[in-house]
């Protein structure tokens, strides 16, 4: 294959945005993307693949506060409305699941941000080694 066509071509997008949201390397998808919880790995430990070029910065908080926001306000209108809890208790109960999703999204988000970039060869991810 033509070297300049093989790192100038858009790699699978699918299965990478999928190893991304299990936040797996998204070339080989068995090496863990992430070191701790939101630090991205230097590299993929098993396949070697470079992941220092990703530049994800703000996209997986806003992309979190964005599907947070969708889904935790029309519940909250939905239980004030149909249940009329005391305010307190709904602000309690909303406080607390909102925060559990935003913790459950954001680093699966960030995968998904960086196995996208990685797909599209974007910021350095196509440059030959």
């Amino acid at each position: 294959m033509d070297q300049t066509l093989e790192t100038t071509a858009d790699r699978p997008v699918g299965p990478a945005i999928r190893r991304g949201w299990r936040r797996r390397c998204p070339n080989c998808g068995s090496g863990p993307m992430l070191r701790g919880y939101l630090k991205v790995r230097d590299e993929c430990p098993v396949c070697g693949e470079a992941l220092h070029h990703h530049r994800a910065d703000d996209g997986p908080a806003y992309l979190t506060i964005l599907i947070v926001g969708h889904v935790v306000a029309p519940l909250m209108l939905y239980a004030f409305v149909a249940y009329r809890p005391e305010p307190l208790v709904l602000a309690a109960v909303f406080s607390v699941g909102a925060v559990a999703l935003s913790l459950y999204l954001l680093p699966r988000l960030k995968g998904l941000m960086v196995a996208f970039q990685w797909a599209k060869r974007m910021h350095g991810f196509g440059r030959p080694a």
